[in-house]
């Protein structure tokens, strides 16, 4: 974003419209869910008359920009890693049913809850015998007690998916600030074309006064010779500014998740005043702590973690568990005989190398890790914040300078054009005051516009939308 404002100044021949000249008009309509697929609305200083508003481009941010769908996704992926963490917790139900047919002199079959049986015959050979075994049968599992290994994964799990929605937050609150920046800085740029454009014209004119004195003789061809490579300069200084609105519209369009050509305008728009954007930095840093979805999302993640270690810490512990069923299973579907088992288990895993050991500290280390990125987290909202609200204290103050230096600007031009039409003034005279005046007036649009940045940025940094 700021890129282009720096190009847009570095041609110092390109200025703003002087004081009283009029801003075209724009046509406001914002863009609409049904223009989105042919791409965004511009205005009527474009072919197709269609603008798109800073509204219209938040709106549009919110609801295809791509980085947000992900992160969306990603929340719901999360969610549902909390269900599948639960369903342990419930009761496990399987149901099965087998067929097989068999060859041998003996045939010993388990079915589900029942006891060991031996079928056999004497027949001339071993495998001269043939069985079908026909069950079907239902199971059922239900943990007890695991010393909290379930029931605390369950409970990491659902912090994890609260840990994402915040970190969602967090991503919608970057697409904002995005979709902001660069659109103040389109909007600059489209001021800037306008001052190019009035260079270009001032330049014209001036070039038509050059020549009427070097055809009298009051001017020398020198004069013509300079005024025409001024002209020409102008108007590749205008080519550059159209092309660099154009380049920062596209950037708005990744910024903002559009589709679609720069056939369009921006409105004149600002980032409204900030209430308490004056107020101290330990006031605003403490209001950005309170809010900001970083922070959040580190809180939770913390959460999560301790119940991994706790939910490691239990697999020191047995495993309590009770089972039933019931099956029915025989030679042949009208000769089924019924099962019925019911159960209580008990597991302990008295060594495993050191495994739980080993997970238990990984958990720990993770932690430890989370609280430290908490940490750096506090000092970069610190450092944002101040950031932040030191531009926008030096963007307000620029303005009023820039505001002077243009009235001055404007003044030096307008004398330096009566000089030169009174034959008293020279061509470098009045050149200096047209590179004067652009490039006060091309200091005026970008004061403005970093005013309007500076204020997105405040808002993201306080976590505010």
């Amino acid at each position: 974003g700021t890129v282009a404002l720096v190009q847009g100044a570095a041609f110092a021949q390109s200025p703003a419209p002087r004081a009283g000249a009029g801003q075209p008009t724009v046509d406001t309509t914002p863009v609409t869910p049904a223009t989105q697929a042919s791409g965004p609305m511009p205005d009527k200083t474009t072919p197709s008359g269609r603008v798109l508003s800073l509204a219209a481009a938040e709106k549009a941010a919110l609801e295809a920009q791509p980085l947000l769908r992900a992160a969306r996704a990603q929340t719901a992926s999360a969610e549902a890693a909390a269900d599948a963490a639960r369903s342990p917790l419930l009761p496990q139900v399987v149901g099965s049913a087998t067929y097989s047919h068999d060859w041998g002199a003996f045939r010993t079959s388990t079915s589900i809850g029942g006891t060991p049986t031996t079928t056999g015959s004497t027949g001339s050979s071993p495998l001269s015998n043939q069985f079908n075994i026909w069950s079907f049968g239902l199971t059922a599992t239900q943990l007890i007690y695991d010393f909290g290994q379930t029931t605390e994964r369950y409970g990491a799990a659902k912090d994890t998916a609260e840990a994402q929605l915040f970190e969602e937050r967090v991503t919608r609150l970057q697409i904002l600030a995005n979709v902001r920046q660069a659109y103040f800085n389109a909007r600059a740029n489209k001021d800037l074309v306008d001052v190019a454009q009035e260079t270009l014209d001032d330049q014209q004119k001036h070039l038509k006064q050059v020549e009427a004195f070097v055809q009298v003789g009051t001017q020398p061809e020198i004069a013509l010779a300079q005024q025409k490579a001024a002209v020409a300069t102008a108007r590749v200084q205008l080519i550059s500014a159209q092309n660099s609105y154009d380049t920062s519209k596209a950037q708005l369009n990744q910024a903002a998740g559009l589709v679609g050509g720069t056939e369009y305008d921006v409105v004149d728009e600002e980032e409204a005043h900030i209430d308490d954007e004056d107020e101290p930095l330990e006031t605003l840093v403490q209001k950005a702590l309170a809010a900001r979805p970083e922070l959040a999302n580190l809180f939770k993640q913390q959460d999560a973690q301790q119940a991994t270690i706790r939910s490691a810490k239990g697999a020191y512990g047995p495993t309590l568990a009770a089972s039933g069923g019931a099956s029915e299973a025989g030679l042949t579907l009208d000769t089924l005989t019924p099962n019925i088992n019911v159960g209580v288990s008990l597991t302990w895993p008295l060594f495993q190398g050191g495994l739980t050991k080993a997970t238990v500290r990984q958990a720990e280390a993770n932690l430890s890790n989370i609280d430290a990125q908490r940490d750096l987290v506090d000092l970069q909202i610190q450092l944002g914040v101040n950031t932040a609200q030191l531009a926008v204290r030096a963007a307000k103050a620029t303005i009023g300078a820039s505001n002077d230096a243009l009235v001055s600007a404007a003044e030096q031009l307008r004398l330096a054009e009566q000089r030169y039409a009174t034959n008293v003034g020279s061509i470098i005279e009045l050149d200096d005051a047209q590179v004067a005046y652009t490039s006060a007036a091309a200091q005026v649009v970008i004061a403005r516009y970093s005013l309007a940045t500076a204020r997105a940025l405040l808002l993201a940094a306080l976590g505010r939308t």
